[in-house]
């Protein structure tokens, strides 16, 4: 397979913008000079490698190669910054990482605030059950994820845990639960969930033996828990987010209803420093704040 860096580029740059357009105004070429660069590229694999949709996404086969277009694109700005050339905007590197929302607002961004002199970070926030997925697809180069099986290609150490407790508002708590979480009153009283792909509140629901309640979904790490302090409903809270909180504001519902999500660091198996110091600074992060 014989591909050049700038058909690479094209690629990840119209994935990483969605559309042909976005990806020639990132790269300073015209949309027909990403498209002709895109039709190269897959002439030389001899596959199609984007489904020309909006966004545009990646094919099976598309992903492999995203993989070997992040990697190539690391790779070359670490040489440069080696070298004390530019490149890319102020020189730096770009790292893209997955990380489930809780971890994002808690612990992990004041760990990587010390890197962003030298680095652009790229965030991706999804749930910690799917952070792997983006490994998968090329997305991102590493994720926090409760996956422990590698992904093909990366390699996998353990952060911690995060630990869950079903809270509520003393106020709820009286109205719905004065006599214990009940199966029949779980399943009437109100639940806050993150999003559809959050189950932390169903498996407990489910270890209760209770049926599905009504549910407002808020998919803000921030707002979810406003939105439990608010009483809009009981939900599971980390215990990190709980730090700083008012005594009393909230309730712990279920002493026995403890949740630990285990997390764990995933990345590309790849000599990178950028990608390295990434590492190293999140491990450490977990080492201070996780169980």
């Amino acid at each position: 397979m014989d591909v050049e860096l700038g058909q690479l580029r094209a690629l990840a740059a119209a994935v990483g913008a969605g559309t042909l357009e976005s990806a020639a105004r990132q790269l300073h070429v015209t949309p027909s000079a990403v498209s002709q660069r895109l039709k190269a590229l897959e002439a030389a694999t001899g596959r199609v490698l984007l489904v020309r949709s909006k966004p545009v996404r990646v094919t099976p086969s598309g992903a492999a190669v995203l993989r070997l277009a992040r990697q190539v694109e690391l790779l070359a700005a670490d040489t440069a910054r080696e070298l004390e050339t530019e490149s890319g905007p102020g020189g730096r590197p770009t790292v893209p990482i997955a990380v489930n929302a809780d971890s994002l607002a808690t612990w992990l961004l004041p760990a990587l605030a010390p890197l962003a002199s030298d680095y652009c970070l790229d965030l991706h926030s999804t749930d910690q059950e799917h952070t792997s997925g983006l490994l998968r697809d090329g997305t991102v180069m590493a994720a926090v994820t409760a996956e422990a099986e590698a992904v093909p290609g990366c390699r996998v150490v353990r952060l911690g845990a995060m630990r869950y407790r079903p809270m509520a508002t003393a106020a709820f708590a009286g109205e719905w639960f004065p006599d214990g979480m009940a199966a029949d009153v779980l399943s009437a009283a109100p639940v806050v969930v993150f999003d559809r792909k959050d189950d932390l509140q169903h498996a407990y629901l489910q270890r209760k033996g209770a049926s599905q309640p009504p549910i407002h979904y808020v998919p803000s790490s921030t707002d979810y828990l406003r939105a439990v302090r608010l009483g809009l409903g009981w939900g599971m809270v980390p215990d990190l987010q709980l730090t700083g909180t008012g005594p009393g504001e909230l309730v712990e519902l279920d002493p026995d209803g403890a949740t630990d999500v285990v997390l764990h660091w995933q990345q590309w198996r790849l000599v990178s420093p950028a990608l390295d110091r990434v590492a190293d600074a999140v491990r450490e992060a977990a080492r201070r704040q996780l169980d």
